[in-house]
This record gives structure tokens, C-alpha cells and sequence, in this order.
């Protein structure tokens, strides 16, 4: 999901990369579950995300859908995304203590949190947004083990699933055709997400090879 802010408002005025120490760890909320709530549909899933989700779940991507997640529109193009619940707005993965009952296979987005994002020619970079968190004397910790990315496999995954959705929309605003915009959203979500993953191998392999794969773009 864009958006089209001054990151310099919002942020420490850093830039991080990887192996930088930044001030964003909150101890796994402590109890706290501001975050989750009244997000609208922001929280939006990609491959990785379902991935983990329904391996964490035990569940099909369409029983995610039933019931935890919904679809919308995001740039353009329909992906899925977590479906907030009617009481405050809150995440429907909160138990009644407000404690995230998937925290160990959350997505990236939450995972993220108070981290921001953003893409340059150089790779990924990453800032600390200052306004969003209510947690105080927050902890610093490595980006690369913030983010459980060790390898570098996540950045590259974030940054070729980044690159394919801005040449959808590329092509959507260049084709200007309703049923060219809703063929291609049917085959994101065959292609990325109804179509199931091995769960026992390696997310990032399977990606690439489907990845490769395309042929309506």
C-alpha cells in the first residue's frame, strides 16, 4: 500500500539498513495492543504472509478468507488483507487479554511495526516512525533480527514482490481496461495465493520459481 508522506515528519531523520541498532524493540508489546486496532484495511498479506499464516493456522487460504482476512482493493488491485473485528476495530487475532495469539507468524506489516519502509535503487532502507507507538524506554535492537530476516531472503522477497505489484499497476493504468484490471487480479491471487504452497519446503524457492512462471504481465 503507498503512501505519499515526508518520512522526515514521521521519523527519527535516519535511515537504516540491516545490520543497524535501532530503538524499536517494545519487549513484544508487553500487553499492549494499541497497534491493533482501528487499522482499517491496512494490514494487507502477501504470499509469505498467507504462507506462514496458514502453516501457523492449519487452514486453506479460503478458510483465511472466511473468516480472519477479507479482500480489497490496494493500488488498484484486489490482495488480501486482515479483516478487523466490529468492537473497537480491533484485530481479530487479539485474545481476550489483547495479546496477539499469532505472534510468532504475524505479517511482515505487523512484524514491521514501528519500523516504516521504503524502496530505493540502493535496496531497501528503513526508518523509525516517532509518533506511532505508545510504548516508552523502547529497547534497541538489530534490524536484521527485528525483522527475523538472518539471511537477507526476506529483503530480496519484500523487494521482487514490491517490483511485480508496481508493474501490475504500471500496466493497468497503461492498458485502462476494467476487464484487463480484473483478469489480472484473478491471477494474483491464483497464482500467489489460492493456489496452495508446500509447507514442509523452502517459501522463498517456491515464490521465485511462480514468480518466473508469469505470463500476464
Amino acid at each position: 500500500m503507498k503512501r505519499e508522506i515526508d518520512i522526515k515528519e514521521i521519523s527519527d531523520g535516519k535511515l537504516y539498513d540491516l545490520n543497524d541498532m535501532v530503538k524499536a524493540d517494545c519487549k513484544d508489546c508487553e500487553g499492549c495492543s494499541a497497534c491493533c486496532k482501528g487499522m482499517g484495511n491496512s494490514i494487507v498479506l502477501d504470499p509469505l504472509d498467507v504462507f506462514r499464516l496458514t502453516k501457523g493456522l492449519n487452514c486453506t487460504f479460503e478458510a483465511l478468507i472466511q473468516n480472519q482476512a477479507e479482500l480489497n482493493v490496494v493500488d488498484g488491485i484486489v490482495l488480501p488483507g486482515i479483516r478487523m473485528g466490529q468492537e473497537g476495530e480491533a484485530c481479530g487475532f487479539l485474545d481476550a487479554q489483547g495479546r496477539c495469539s499469532i505472534h510468532s507468524f504475524r505479517p511482515g506489516i505487523c512484524r514491521l511495526f514501528p519500523l516504516g519502509r521504503i524502496y530505493t535503487e540502493e535496496g531497501i532502507r528503513y526508518f523509525l516512525q516517532i509518533y506511532e507507538c505508545a510504548k516508552k524506554n523502547r529497547t534497541k535492537v538489530k534490524v536484521r533480527s527485528f525483522m527475523d530476516n538472518p539471511d537477507g531472503k526476506y529483503d530480496k522477497f519484500i523487494a521482487d514482490w514490491h517490483d511485480f505489484l508496481k508493474k501490475a499497476e504500471n500496466e493497468m493504468e497503461k492498458q485502462n481496461d476494467p476487464n484487463f484490471t480484473r483478469e489480472l487480479s484473478l491471477n494474483v491471487l491464483k497464482m500467489f495465493y489460492l493456489t496452495p504452497y508446500e509447507k514442509e519446503q523452502d517459501f522463498y524457492d517456491q515464490f521465485g520459481k511462480r514468480l518466473e512462471a508469469i505470463t500476464f504481465l
